[in-house]
This record gives structure tokens, C-alpha cells and sequence, in this order.
């Protein structure tokens, strides 16, 4: 799309979709690295701090939000034809967009090395479980870097007054030339499509959510899943189930440990040996 706009410089609706496109493609990757992470959750639920699908459902409905900032302050933001004051709320749409994106992803990766570390101390990081975590934050760092680049360059564009005696070359470099478009943008996105799928999760996680790894690191069981029977609306605003830490509910979740008490034979006939990060039936 921006290629053709550079060859219809005055169609305003092909600058408009361009803006658009751009602006809304990397939270996309983000809404991937959420199920990526709720899937190793599942996988590995004992070290989980938050219920694996509230990782999707959580950061999930905030980008949604971002998503509705990013679209209309890009098509507003962006339209000429529209009075100065919308084009200004189409402005502070992107600048609110782009700060709360940063705030997400950095958020998101706390909850992911919380969780890496808390699996570090129990010295249970198979081959699988650190290749898909790597992955995940190669994936983040990138994206990362690209709303990094964003929220610079439209803080930038968004300082510019034009009037009487102003000069051009007072314009930020980042906005002057191209070239950081296409190594913070166009580049960083393409290496993100690569790495997703060179280092898909299929590779190194079970079809199924509800197959954990079992708390010796060496072997795979199939479990009931996780099971959460609040609200919807509780779930998105307490993921972290503060209220069921306090009343002790969460340990009604534990069930790696009621399943192992419970019938342990039967347990070790479900059972799938991993190794080199495949898993291998015994």
C-alpha cells in the first residue's frame, strides 16, 4: 500500500489505508505472543502467576482498545479534509495508542520472565519450554523496538509547526528519512513474520492445552485443563485471582497434584518422555 501511494501521492484515501495498515499490523504479533504465552502457561501450570487463559483474554481486551485508538486516530489523524480539531483528536488518539502499547508489551514481558524465573529456580527449563521462550522474547524485543520507533517519530510529527520562516531541516531526521521506515518498520516486522514461523510453537508445545509437563521436567501428562467458573468480567479485571489467593480457591486448580495422589498408575500410563525438546511416547 505504500509503495502504490508513492505513485498516488494525491489520493488521500490510499494515504489513509496506509497509515491504517501500519499502524494496526504489530499489535496483531502481540495478540500471537499472548496465546504463545497462555499456551507455555498451560504447559507448564505449577509456575504459573496468572490462569493461562486470562494471559489472552487480559492483554487481549487492552489491545483491542489500542486497536480502536490506533484506527481512528490514524484515519483521523491523517485526513486533510476533515477540521483541524478532529485531526487533533486523531493525534492525541495515536500519542494514547502508542504510550499504552509500550505499557502493555512491558508488562507482558514482566509476566513472562516472572515466570521463567520462577521455572529457573525450580531448575525445570527443558530444551522445549527455553526454545519457545527465547522465541517469545526475540518476537516482543522486536516489536518492542517498532512501537519504540513509532511513539518517537509521531511525538516528532506532532511537534512540527509549520509557519513564517520555517525550516525544513528542522524536521526530526526520523521523519526526513525513509530509511528508518524501512529498518524500524518494514524490516523489523518482516523478521518478526520469519521468526514466528521458522520458530513456530507448534514445534516445541503438545497439540493440546491440556498435555502439562510434569514437575519431574522429564515427562508429559494429560490433564482435566484448567477450569475457571467466575464471571467473564471478574476474570478480565482480576486475572490474577487476588480474591481466590486470599480465600484459598486457587488450590482447587492444583490439579497436577490431586491427579498424581489421586491414581498415580494411571498417571504414569499417560505419561510422555521428553527429550531434546520432543516429546516421545514411553
Amino acid at each position: 500500500m505504500r509503495e502504490i501511494g508513492a505513485y498516488h501521492y494525491g489520493d488521500v484515501n490510499i494515504f489513509i489505508s496506509s497509515i491504517c495498515l501500519v499502524y494496526a499490523a504489530p499489535p496483531f504479533y502481540e495478540l500471537a505472543n499472548y496465546i504463545i504465552l497462555g499456551r507455555i502457561l498451560y504447559y507448564v501450570p505449577y509456575h504459573s502467576p496468572i490462569h493461562p487463559g486470562r494471559v489472552l483474554t487480559t492483554f487481549g481486551a487492552i489491545s483491542g482498545i489500542v486497536e480502536a485508538l490506533n484506527g481512528n486516530g490514524a484515519s483521523y489523524s491523517s485526513n486533510a479534509n476533515i477540521p483541524e480539531s478532529k485531526q487533533q483528536i486523531g493525534r492525541d488518539l495515536l500519542k494514547a495508542a502508542l504510550v499504552i502499547q509500550l505499557g502493555i508489551i512491558t508488562s507482558f514481558l514482566m509476566l513472562a520472565v516472572y515466570f521463567h524465573r520462577r521455572c529457573y529456580k525450580a531448575n525445570l527449563l527443558p530444551d522445549n519450554l527455553k526454545a519457545i521462550l527465547y522465541t517469545l522474547y526475540a518476537s516482543s524485543a522486536l516489536i518492542m523496538v517498532r512501537t519504540i520507533y513509532r511513539t518517537v517519530e509521531y511525538f516528532s510529527v506532532a511537534a512540527i509547526r509549520v509557519g513564517p520562516g520555517f525550516d525544513p531541516m528542522s524536521i526530526s531526521p526520523i521523519i526526513r528519512y525513509e530509511w528508518f521506515f524501512w529498518v524500524f518498520e518494514a524490516l523489523i516486522m518482516i523478521t518478526n513474520s520469519v521468526l514466528l514461523n521458522f520458530r513456530h510453537p507448534a514445534r516445541f508445545l503438545p497439540s493440546s492445552n491440556k498435555v502439562y509437563l510434569a514437575e519431574d521436567g522429564v515427562t508429559e501428562v494429560m490433564g482435566p485443563g484448567f477450569a475457571d467458573k467466575r464471571n467473564f468480567l471478574v476474570t478480565i479485571f482480576d486475572p490474577f485471582d487476588l480474591i481466590g489467593l486470599i480465600r484459598g480457591r486457587d488450590k482447587k486448580n492444583r490439579y497436577w497434584e490431586e491427579q498424581e495422589e489421586a491414581n498415580p498408575s494411571a498417571l504414569r500410563d499417560e505419561m510422555v518422555t521428553v527429550q531434546g525438546g520432543k516429546p516421545l511416547k514411553n
